[in-house]
């Protein structure tokens, strides 16, 4: 199961009643949360590389919608960082479906808080763009190594 942990903010924004999340696998486990660049996005987090994706065009209530452009988006993103398809498609079927629940890490949400810090002066064309640069980042809790490869390292690692 993929678990999206909502922040409070974005609980009242979707209109969402979250359910209690059962122990998810880190790799399986995103924390979400509204980033407000000129319009709003939503940045998701990933628990144990810290990777990240930032998505738009996605309105209040829209929870469907969000969880569905979330899973594309992440395949389309991983493609283009150079991830093997069969990984990804590997990830996806383990992954199944998407169960929505509070956050429970606070250093998540500090990285988090962190990669929102980063993208308040920066512009990119593209969200893939400012993900990808967000992700090339070293960030503490992962021991200073990247989001990306600590990610692509995860998968090759389970799934070889």
């Amino acid at each position: 199961m993929l678990a999206l942990r909502f922040t409070q903010k974005l609980i009242k924004d979707m209109k969402v009643a979250p359910v209690e999340l059962s122990e998810v696998d880190s790799l399986f486990s995103w924390h979400v949360n509204i980033l407000q660049l000129r319009r709003k996005h939503i940045i998701f987090v990933n628990d144990s590389s810290r990777l990240c994706l930032i998505i738009g065009g996605i309105r209040s209530s829209q929870v469907v919608k969000l969880q569905n452009i979330f899973k594309e988006e992440l395949k389309k993103y991983l493609m283009l960082e150079g991830l093997k398809r069969k990984l990804i498609d590997q990830y996806f079927l383990e992954a199944g479906g998407i169960s929505i629940g509070k956050t429970n890490d606070k250093s998540v949400l500090g990285t988090m808080k962190e990669m929102s810090l980063y993208c308040s002066d920066v512009e990119f064309d593209h969200t893939y763009d400012l993900s990808a640069w967000l992700n090339k980042l070293i960030y503490k809790p992962i021991d200073y190594k990247e989001p990306i490869q600590m990610f692509k390292n995860e998968l090759e690692r389970k799934y070889h």
